[in-house]
């Protein structure tokens, strides 16, 4: 506990700094994705984020089989089929809850890591896009 506090300073300005590059690059690569909830007023670790006409768990399959572990809908939810009363609570409809994305970074991320995340999401998501389009 008392090394965790030593560093924990550090430690949440290395992950804020991580989680706002991340806040930055998704709907600035991407059309029809928004930051859930307030850009700055949330947990150094996390983002969520909701994409227009794609399912959170067609990102989230797509995204695992590239290697990254992210989660669909809240943590107050996770293993639920339905949408986040979290999403609910901030003004989401239940189509939007369902295509929300959570991600959650670790004291060992580091900036590469989330450009490489970006540009994966980036083509998963014009990938289901363009599958979308087809069917």
């Amino acid at each position: 506990l008392r090394l965790a506090r030593e560093d924990q300073e550090q430690r949440n300005r290395n992950l804020a700094s991580l989680r706002d590059r991340l806040i930055s690059g998704v709907p600035g690569r991407i059309a029809g994705a928004r930051l859930t909830g307030h850009p700055t007023s949330r947990l150094a670790n996390l983002a969520s984020f909701r994409f227009e006409g794609i399912s959170g768990e067609s990102l989230l399959l797509a995204l695992d089989q590239r290697g990254f572990m992210v989660s669909t809908g809240s943590a107050c939810t996770s293993g639920s089929l339905e949408p986040s009363h979290v999403l609910i609570a901030l003004g989401l409809t239940p189509e939007e809850a369902r295509g929300s994305l959570r991600v959650s970074l670790g004291k060992d991320n580091t900036a590469e890591q989330v450009d490489c995340f970006l540009d994966v999401l980036t083509d998963v998501v014009a990938r289901l896009r363009s599958l979308q389009a087809v069917g």
